[in-house]
């Protein structure tokens, strides 16, 4: 058996679903368009310079809908996957998961964008085992603005990896091959931990390295 990863945004969708949601928000009058709009494109720009902070974003991109009723929640997210992420979803990248499952490999997407925004999102791939930022709550259950454990960013996607095979009873060197697919420089340490890295729709920056490294690339979408 194979163990393969995939990262979601911008490698298994074309876009970033947690900047979409931001701007999803906007579109049904959760935010003050401007000032949001401004704060999101900010945090996105850190995100792509290698430099945020993910516990500030979460904050942030938390805080217009943590304190609405579960119902209206639930709407939002619905909607969301209905109206925006759908059409994301693309059949190559679909069946790119799907042979993986049907060759027996163990699939986990393992992304930095919160589970709120992603669980759906996953389940649209067909995927049970989803390792995200998980959002801490209070004793009411409740959504903080703070990250509940280790957050699944840079080099905490080891670590949540880890922990995650480990509540399995499995470890890294249980498998023949171990795959990770990303397109951001963010991941380098998860890229360099697994046996097979591939750069899928990579940055620049993230090309440069995988050609210096003799790296798969793959480009999933025309």
């Amino acid at each position: 058996m194979n163990l393969v990863l995939f990262d979601l945004d911008g490698t298994l969708i074309e876009h970033d679903s947690d900047h979409a949601f931001g701007e999803f928000m906007v579109a049904i009058g959760w935010v003050d368009a401007g000032e949001h709009q401004r704060r999101n494109t900010e945090f996105f720009h850190q995100y792509q310079a290698g430099v945020l902070d993910i516990h500030a974003y979460i904050d942030f991109a938390t805080a217009p809908w943590r304190h609405r009723s579960p119902a209206e929640q639930a709407a939002a997210s619905q909607r969301f996957m209905a109206e925006v992420m759908q059409a994301m979803v693309r059949p190559e990248a679909t069946e790119l998961v799907a042979r993986h499952q049907r060759d027996g490999d163990l699939v986990a997407i393992v992304t930095a964008t919160n589970e709120f925004i992603t669980r759906p999102i996953a389940d649209a791939f067909g995927v049970s085992d989803l390792i995200a930022v998980e959002l801490l709550r209070d004793a009411q259950g409740r959504v903080t603005g703070g990250i509940r454990g280790t957050p699944s960013f840079r080099e905490g996607k080891i670590a949540r990896v880890d922990q995650w095979l480990a509540a399995q009873g499995q470890h890294w060197s249980d498998f023949d091959r171990t795959l990770f697919y990303s397109d951001s420089t963010n991941d380098l340490p998860l890229l360099e931990r697994v046996s097979d890295p591939v750069a899928t729709h990579p940055s620049p920056a993230l090309e440069a390295i995988a050609l210096e490294r003799g790296w798969r690339i793959l480009r999933l979408f025309s």
